[in-house]
């Protein structure tokens, strides 16, 4: 089986895209996270005020991207 990775992804007001990992800590209170720019890192998963749900046109090309290095996702939603 397979292993799915858990990702939400959100959007800037600039339009960017990042991607939050909620089941993958990267130090205490924050969550791996994932941009174009920058790539990995830690955020803090509070982030989700900050920025909008992204549609999936508008991330389709960073979950290519990230499933070109080896995730396999599972796209949800924040509640």
């Amino acid at each position: 089986m397979i292993t799915q990775t858990r990702v939400v992804f959100r959007r800037w007001d600039n339009g960017d895209i990042i991607a939050l990992f909620p089941d993958l800590e990267e130090g205490e209170g924050y969550c791996l996270s994932y941009e174009h720019v920058g790539q990995h890192g830690g955020a803090d998963y509070r982030i989700v005020h900050d920025t909008k749900p992204a549609k999936e046109t508008e991330y389709d090309n960073l979950f290519e991207e990230l499933s070109s290095i080896g995730y396999n996702l599972r796209v949800i939603k924040h509640r």
